[in-house]
């Protein structure tokens, strides 16, 4: 007799259990807004902030590409016209080679670019000296063909 009113008991709650789970919940207590916070925390909070005095990546990437152009060229590297162009842009050589400060960057960059010339490479070299090559429209003898000397920089002669 007891397994009778039992079972009922169960089968009641099992019945209300599911109804009740469907009830929407009560929402969280919302965090009281905070305080101004100090100084430090808003530092922690901020994304990061470029290095100082670092190379643009647009320099990066030029760097990459001339250097690409040596390696899959062949082409020599006019080291006086790429400083000066390097300094047009606020950057040395010394930055950017591959044992500078940002020379990972650089190499990482210049692996692509040396991929994708290799693809196509006659028509790649064309276009590199095209642009800086000795007779370049972009800047002149920053890349010269393979065997050539560097131009010699013009010289005055002493006036007595």
């Amino acid at each position: 007799m007891i397994v009778r009113p039992l079972l009922a008991a169960l089968l009641v709650g099992g019945l209300v259990l599911p109804a009740a789970a469907q009830e929407p919940a009560a929402p969280p207590a919302q965090p009281a807004p905070q305080q101004a916070t100090p100084p430090e925390a808003s530092k922690e909070a901020a994304p990061p902030r470029p290095i100082r005095n670092a190379p643009s990546p647009r320099a990066l990437e030029f760097a990459a590409y001339i250097f690409s152009a040596v390696n899959v060229c062949g082409y020599q590297l006019g080291t006086d016209e790429f400083e000066a162009l390097l300094a047009k842009q606020n950057t040395r050589l010394a930055d950017v080679s591959p044992r500078g400060p940002f020379g990972n960057r650089v190499m990482g960059i210049f692996t692509l670019m040396s991929n994708q010339m290799n693809l196509n490479r006659e028509q790649a070299c064309l276009a590199v000296a095209g642009e800086y090559g000795p007779e370049g429209n972009v800047a002149k003898n920053v890349l010269l063909p393979p065997g050539a000397t560097p131009p010699a920089p013009e010289r005055k002669p002493a006036q007595p």
